[in-house]
This record gives C-alpha cells, sequence and structure tokens, in this order.
C-alpha cells in the first residue's frame, strides 16, 4: 500500500508530465510565432519570384506573421535549395523550387550538396505551365513537321536555344530531339528571357521558352510558336498545337515548382503551411493572377507533391539514361 508521501510524489509526477505536455501543446498551438523567411530559388523579377510576392500578402494573413522573402538564385535553383536543406527544421525557413533543383539535378550531377529525398520535406505544389517552342516570324516553317523536314534537309542550319543545362527547358528540347530523331545543337542561355529575346532578333532559329517570357511576343506577332510542350493544349495558345499532337506521340514536359521545407520539419507545422498554401492557391483571385502569368496553380497535400517529384525523377531519369543528356 502507498502512504502518503508516495501518493503525493505520484501526483507530482503526474501533474509534471501533465504540464510538460501541456508546454508541449502550447508550443505546437503558437506557431508561427516570429517572422519566416521564404527562399526563393531563383532571381528577383522573374516568375517565380512574382509568384512569390503574388501569395506573399495572403500567406502574411493566414499566418498571422510576416513573410520575408529572400533570393537566393543560381545553379538552376540548385543553391537556394541547399539553403533550404540547411537552414534549422523549424518552420521559419521555407522556400520555392523547381524541377530541376528537386528531380533532375540529382541525376545531372553527382557533387549536388542536398538529397532532395533526404534532406526536403514536401509542403505544396504551386504552379505548373507549359514550355513553348518559338522561332522567328522569318522561320520557314510553321509546325514541328516543318522543323523535322528543314533538319534533314538541311543539316547543322537549326539550333534550339533553352534556359540553362540542367534545366526543364533543357531537357524539354532534349526530349525533342530524341522523339525526332534529330541532333540540333542545345544552346544554353541564362534563363528563358533571353531566349525569347534572341528568337526575337532571329540570332537563334528556335527556342524552348515559357509563357511568361514568350506570350507577349507571341500575342503581339513578333514570333510565332510552333508547339506546346503539355499533354493539352494551352488554355493561353489554343489555336497551337502540343508536340504529341504533332506527330511526336507521348511528348509531354512542363515548368514546376512547388514548397519544401528543410526535412525534420515537425508535421503540424508541414501541415500549418500547407493550409496557408492551398487556400491561397484556391482563392479566385490568385487563380487569376496566376493564369495571367500563364500558369495553372497546382495545390496539394505533403503527400501528393512528393509522389509528383518521384514520378518527375522517374520520368526524366529514363529520358536522360536514353538521349545521353548532359548535366553543368
Amino acid at each position: 500500500m502507498i502512504g502518503l508521501p508516495g501518493r503525493m510524489s505520484a501526483v507530482a509526477l503526474a501533474l509534471a508530465v501533465g504540464l510538460a505536455c501541456l508546454a508541449d501543446v502550447a508550443v505546437a498551438q503558437t506557431y508561427p510565432s516570429r517572422p519566416i523567411r521564404l527562399i526563393v530559388t531563383f532571381p528577383p523579377g522573374g516568375s517565380t519570384d512574382t509568384m512569390a510576392r503574388a501569395l506573399q500578402p495572403s500567406l502574411e494573413k493566414s499566418l498571422g506573421q510576416p513573410i520575408v522573402i529572400e533570393n537566393r538564385g543560381g545553379a538552376g535553383g540548385s543553391i537556394g535549395t541547399d539553403a533550404i536543406a540547411k537552414a534549422p527544421p523549424d518552420g521559419y525557413t521555407f522556400g520555392i523550387a523547381g524541377l530541376g533543383a528537386l528531380a533532375v539535378d540529382t541525376i545531372l550531377n553527382d557533387k549536388l550538396p542536398y538529397d532532395p529525398f533526404r534532406d526536403i520535406a514536401p509542403i505544396s505544389g504551386l504552379i505548373q505551365s507549359p514550355f513553348i517552342l518559338a522561332a522567328p516570324l522569318s522561320f520557314a516553317g510553321n509546325a514541328i513537321a516543318d522543323v523535322i523536314a528543314l533538319a534533314k534537309a538541311k543539316p547543322g542550319s537549326l539550333s534550339i536555344g533553352h534556359g540553362g543545362n540542367g534545366t526543364a527547358m533543357h531537357l524539354s528540347a532534349q526530349l525533342f530531339n530524341h522523339m525526332a530523331g534529330l541532333e540540333l545543337p542545345l544552346v544554353p542561355y541564362r534563363g528563358t528571357g533571353p531566349v525569347t529575346q534572341d528568337v526575337l532578333a532571329g540570332h537563334i532559329p528556335l527556342g524552348i521558352t515559357d509563357p511568361p517570357s514568350a506570350l507577349p511576343q507571341i500575342e503581339g506577332k513578333r514570333i510565332k510558336a510552333l508547339a506546346i510542350s503539355t499533354r493539352a493544349r494551352f488554355f493561353a495558345l489554343p489555336d497551337v498545337p502540343t508536340f504529341a499532337e504533332s506527330g511526336l506521340a507521348g511528348y509531354e514536359s512542363m515548368g514546376w515548382f512547388g514548397f519544401v521545407a528543410p526535412s525534420g520539419t515537425p508535421p503540424e507545422t508541414i501541415a500549418t503551411l500547407n493550409r496557408a498554401i492551398v487556400a491561397a492557391l484556391r482563392d479566385p483571385a490568385m487563380i487569376e493572377r496566376i493564369h495571367q502569368l500563364g500558369a495553372e496553380p497546382m495545390p496539394g497535400t505533403p503527400e501528393e507533391f512528393a509522389r509528383f517529384i518521384r514520378s518527375e525523377y522517374d520520368k526524366w531519369g529514363k529520358v536522360i539514361a536514353e538521349s545521353g543528356a548532359k548535366g553543368r
């Protein structure tokens, strides 16, 4: 039989355990309690940065704290993604990264300083958008069939500009070469903006570019779109066929970005960030803004985004192996 002192000790122990549990709950419930850093893995002014700043007010309202945007561009997004991976996993640093840094660089770069499947925790998808095969108005053709015919009739006369080695644009151009049975030289640029400008100036006959860079030029009839990279036609250019419709059955490529945190970030913190992000991406005004950028929102659960990243890794790993694409 337990005496009075023993009973008091047991009660004290139970009370201490209970208070500790309540303290843990209180800590979880108070997140976030200070400003949060959002790392954008591309330079200021690009479509990713524009999207982050468009979402910033909504996230701040939902989370009740300032969101401090930090641009850490370079190496196709891998520099900023490495900064996310190495940040304290406390929920006060998360970021936006894309296909290259999360699914492709680990295949192309054996010196990548992080492992996206070990060091990164997916939160939610952000946006996805097609790529556009564009050409100067003076280009002698208006379709993929014309490109293939000209390449075979005049070897060495064509090349394709893209947004940088190891990027989704590079792999999209490589996939076209592979599926069309061509070996067109692929010319790397520092982003899709310079690609579009050189297509406009006629310095390069073909370019893989994206809607934010190319739509104003296409709509202004200063360059022309030959094909869209996604499975379905692009809502902003409904008359432009897809690569698959143009004879390359099964061709599909898209650019995408999503929110990620350092691995080890508490699940309840990930859930809090996910709720704020998904609510923002489902707001009608935000959907309209995303459409203006030529993209589609892709909100989802952390588990859905993790599966999507893995599927993209598997897909592009096969393309890289079959085509012999090289990284940086």
